[in-house]
């Protein structure tokens, strides 16, 4: 069976989701099961060098996973013509200029999200992959998480009849630093740094939404920083400028509503750590990250508010788990394979650099509607 070796030049993979996501249980996974195979039975291997700023930290992954190549020198990297694939998930303000860099220097794209830190950068580093004739994508990983996957076969084989609503809630307690460690880096809270909660999610909730529920077509949104004072991995306090909660309410293509509510000072009382609920004409549905449970219509119980006795009616016993029909791989690793094949056998690839634009747009619109307090419209991005 022929072999074709792809090399990545994996930058900024040396943090949690780089490593474990993208490097272990995406791209050395490929490469322990003998690579991707292509329609005309090759098995494309990937071989990834590892380029960020710190040595000890290159070194130390190196060791760890086997991987032979890693360097400091990213114009190095980039000048080798025998590795075609630029991809980055370091800090978001320098990925439009790494991505130029990349482009410059011939190579595909492929990047986590947001895309850039604002909707002009996203838009001519999508630009200018399309006039290089670079293949160009952007993680989109919840679409393929379990949960989601179920609520995307529901919507398909039209169970929720029209969808009225779609809610989603999303968040958990992350830890100040003073009593216990934080579980995030504390970069997510400084302005200065790229920090604040709806430049991370909104574009999650772009795609999310674009794909599952309805395109979004104009939106409110309201921020918070709920604690202003954390202390960093050293344990020295300092100000948490930017936004750690934010709160919207989206309208959809075709009249349907989404709520999201994501923060990171909330405790949870929920199935998940995110849940996404839909409500349509004929049935409801409940996903978390990896289940789901259903309601249809003819089994929906009849509600009698009564303020002065205890509840009767159990609200959760008529939901209906779904059953796992398939065991899905890990939804970073399913994107991974769906890009390669892209690559070289022009495989449908619904993710490109546009669609990171739309997460920006998104991003924008937001902060927009928080600084006016009004309801703003989103208009169609195209090319």
């Amino acid at each position: 069976m022929a072999e074709r070796r792809l090399g990545i030049i994996m930058h900024g993979v040396t943090g949690r989701m780089g490593t474990n996501q993208h490097l272990v249980r995406s791209v050395l996974a490929m490469r322990e099961e003998g690579g991707v195979a292509l329609k005309d039975g090759t098995r494309v291997v990937p071989d990834p060098i590892l380029v960020g700023r710190n040595p000890d930290k290159l070194r130390r992954l190196a060791d760890e996973t086997g991987v032979t190549r890693w360097t400091t020198d990213l114009d190095a990297a980039l000048s080798d013509r025998n590795d075609e694939l630029f991809f980055d998930s370091a800090s978001t303000q320098l990925r439009a200029a790494l991505v130029r860099k990349a482009i410059a220097a011939g190579k595909h794209i492929y990047v986590e999200k947001p895309t850039a830190d604002t909707l002009a950068d996203a838009m001519e580093i999508h630009k200018l992959a399309e006039e290089a004739g670079m293949k160009h994508g952007v993680v989109q990983d919840k679409l393929y998480l379990p949960g989601l996957l179920k609520l995307k076969m529901l919507k398909d084989a039209g169970f929720f009849g029209r969808v009225l609503s779609a809610r989603i809630d999303f968040g958990y307690w992350v830890f100040e630093g003073d009593l216990q460690e934080p579980q995030r880096p504390s970069w997510n809270y400084r302005k200065k740094d790229g920090g604040g909660i709806i430049l991370d999610m909104m574009p999650h909730w772009r795609y999310v939404v674009d794909n599952l529920f309805g395109e979004i077509t104009g939106l409110f949104c309201i921020g918070a920083t709920h604690i202003p004072k954390r202390w960093d991995e050293r344990g020295e306090p300092y100000d948490a400028d930017c936004d750690d909660a934010a709160y919207a309410i989206l309208q959809l293509e075709g009249g349907a509503m989404a709520q999201i509510n994501f923060d990171w000072c909330v405790r949870v009382r929920r199935d998940d750590l995110v849940t996404f609920k839909v409500d349509g004409t004929h049935g409801s549905a409940v996903a978390g990250l990896i289940d789901c449970w259903t309601q249809e219509r003819v089994n929906t119980p009849r509600p009698v508010w009564n303020p002065d006795v205890a509840e009767p009616v159990d609200y959760f016993a008529d939901w209906h788990r779904m059953p796992n029909l398939v065991n899905p791989a890990n939804a970073f690793r399913i994107e991974w394979d769906m890009f390669i094949r892209h690559l070289y056998d022009d495989a449908p690839w619904p993710h490109g650099l546009l669609e990171g634009a739309k997460g920006l747009q998104l991003v924008e619109q937001a902060f927009k509607s928080w600084e006016e307090k009004r309801w703003v419209e989103v208009p169609k991005l195209t090319g």
